[in-house]
């Protein structure tokens, strides 16, 4: 029997489709009390995109993300140690 080292996320049978985040992102929990603003986050998605950590262009191999979806977040910071990326959202950026 053949093991596959693959984790669980990296398997085909488990991507995430750009249709599942958007209906994610739909939903009432990325109301604008929650969301930063749109500059903040395609500065965020930016700074993801150019992470070696950074998995399809999806998923964060450090914590395993769903990186269009916490980066929407105010609350949410870049989950890499020392500090991370991005920081989370106090208001003050934009």
């Amino acid at each position: 029997m053949a093991v596959d080292s693959a984790c669980k996320g990296c398997r085909e049978e488990y991507k995430v489709t750009e249709a599942q985040i958007s209906r994610i992102l739909a939903s009432s929990m990325f109301n604008p009390e929650n969301s930063v603003p749109d500059e903040v986050y395609q500065q965020r998605l930016q700074l993801c995109g150019n992470c070696p950590k950074l998995q399809d262009g999806v998923t964060c191999v450090a914590c395993g993300c769903i990186i269009p979806v916490i980066a929407r977040l105010k609350a949410r910071s870049c989950p890499l140690p020392g500090g991370g990326m991005w920081g989370s959202y106090t208001g003050d950026q934009q």
